[in-house]
Formats: C-alpha cells, structure tokens, sequence
C-alpha cells in the first residue's frame, strides 16, 4: 500500500507535469519560437521555408492553430516578409517562399483580417506585389489572384481595390490569365470579376481589353470540360452598363456568337440569364446586333431554351428578348 501523503505527493507532481505539457501551450511556445526564426534577419529564405514546413507539421495536428498562430501576430508577419523588400528579379529561393507564405497568407485570411492588406497602399509593398505576380509560378499567380478577391470584397480595402484598378500593368496581366488552357485561368477570372464591384475598374478593365478576352475565352471553352464560362459571362453582363463595353462586344467577330453559346448550352442553365440579359442589352439599341443574332441562330436557341426546365425568371427574358427581336419585322 502507497502511504496517503506519499499518493498526494504523487497525484501533485503528476499535476504539474499536466500543466507544464499542456499541448496547447507547447504549441504556443513552438510557435513563438518559430515566429523569431522567420523574424531573424540572419535567417536565410531556405531556413524560413523550413521554418513554415515546421509550422505546417505542428499546427496539423492541432484545432487551435490557426487561432494561434493569429494571436501570434503571423499574418502581418507574413505579409510583410512577402512584400516589405521589393525585389526587381526574383530567384529561385524567393519563389518558393512566396508559394508557402501566400498559401499560409490565404490560410489565416477571414474577413476580419482584411485590413492588414490596406500595407499593400505603400507604393514599394504594392510594386513588390506586382513582381511577384508578373514573374511568379501559376500557383503564385493563382494566390495574388485570391488575394485580389478578398480586396475587393471587404469595404476596409475599398480604397486598395480601387488602386489596383488603376494599376494598368496589373490588369494587362489579370486579362493575359483568361485562356481555357491556362492553370491561372479561373483564378483570373475571379478575380477580374471581383475587381468589377467597382465602376472606375470597369471602364480600366473594358480599356485594357477584356471584354475581347472574356469573349475569346467564352467561344473556346465548349473544348474543356472544367470552366467558368459562365463567370465570365456574367461579368460580360456586368460591364455592359457602360457605352464602350457594348462597343467592344459588337465589334467583336464572334462576340454575338460567344453570348448566343450560352443561351442554351448548360444541363443546368448556368450562364443562360446571363446570355439572354446581354443579348437583350445589346440587341436592344442595335439594328445591327439583332440581324447578327438572328443570322446566327439565337431565335432556335431560345426556343429550346423555353422548353427547358430552366427558371421562370430566365424564360421571362427570354420572352423579352423574342419579342425584342421579332419588333425587327414589325
């Protein structure tokens, strides 16, 4: 038999030791150390890869770590290591750290850390924005993408996004992304769209081209089978509030051809409002659109679109515009 004051003294120490193993609080003191390798000017680009590989490991395993690593302070940490050093050509190690850090950057984002993205307002932080996604890998470019998004979405960075949208380099680059057989291509997509919130982008981003490329990339999408073709034609839809956009479309070879695609293309309808509401658009202060559009078949598809199962909103635009263009024989 153990003695009472010899099992006391066993059940404190065995509670001490609880306490001093916590995992929630190794894990914290893990972290905080390896916060200071990443901190560590004499720290190399390979050891803070390691550093976040660590991270990685640790938090995996663990509910809170992302909560942790907040508390921490890691997201304007990381920020800051990606853009407080502009660089004008980037090597092979800088890469690869900005692949993990944009990933851990995308990990710790939520709509109330939006804000720490208004650092991207200094000129030097935002031109180090741009290198990275001029000269970064399809997954760089992809997370600058995201990061672009979740700018545009937050009214804390509405002053941010509408910079970006004047950044014609940038957008020049966004619209490059727009091909069916691009990796980036989504991504591009997204984030051009949610630039598009604001009405001094549009008019910068109709400037620089892309309803032409939303087009190209609307007509050549039926040969992939994983696309957002229906994205990009709501942001057609979008734009085409503005007199230049409507030009653009229909000075485009195929741009009546690309919307009329839509109309009935999708077992489940995705993108056909979209179409039907841009043709009516067009169509509706245009003889010459609506000749095109007849020439290319769209009465055909709006038929068969009315005898779809699609939603009694985008049949009623389609009533709409079959009534638009049959005033063409009236």
């Amino acid at each position: 038999m153990v003695p009472n004051h010899t099992l006391r003294h066993l059940i404190d120490q065995w509670l001490q030791m609880g306490t001093q193993f916590d995992p929630v609080l190794c894990t914290i003191d893990c972290l905080a150390s390896l916060k200071k390798n990443l901190e560590s000017d004499e720290a190399t680009l390979e050891n803070k890869c390691q550093t976040l590989q660590k991270i990685q490991a640790l938090t995996e395993e663990s509910q809170s770590g992302n909560s942790c690593l907040l508390q921490l302070g890691f997201l304007p940490l990381l920020l800051e290591l990606l853009f407080g050093k502009t660089e004008s050509k980037l090597s092979q190690e800088c890469v690869k750290f900005a692949e993990q850090a944009l990933s851990w950057v995308l990990r710790l984002m939520s709509p109330g850390e939006y804000e720490y993205l208004n650092m991207l307002n200094e000129e030097s932080k935002l031109e180090s924005f741009q290198v990275l996604f001029d000269q970064g890998t399809g997954k760089i470019k992809r997370s600058v993408c995201q990061v672009i998004e979740a700018i545009s979405s937050s009214m804390e960075t509405r002053e941010l996004c509408a910079k970006l949208g004047k950044n014609r380099k940038l957008l020049k680059g966004l619209i490059l992304l727009v091909h069916p057989t691009y990796e980036a291509s989504d991504s591009g997509i997204k984030a051009i769209s949610a630039l598009c919130c604001l009405e001094s982008n549009r008019q910068n981003l109709v400037q620089e081209g892309v309803i032409s490329r939303l087009l190209t990339y609307i007509f050549d999408s039926e040969r992939h089978e994983r696309n957002l073709a229906p994205k990009a034609l709501s942001t057609i839809e979008l734009l085409l509030e503005l007199e230049s956009a409507k030009a653009a479309l229909i000075n485009n070879p195929n741009g009546i051809k690309a919307l009329i695609k839509m109309v009935f293309r999708f077992s489940e309808h995705e993108g056909s409002e979209s179409a039907v509401q841009s043709l009516t658009i067009i169509c509706t202060d245009s003889l010459q659109a609506r000749d095109e559009a007849i020439s290319a078949g769209v009465l055909t598809q709006l038929l068969l679109l009315l005898q779809s199962q699609c939603s009694a909103r985008t049949k009623t635009k389609a009533r709409m515009l079959l009534k638009l263009l049959r005033s063409r024989w009236d």
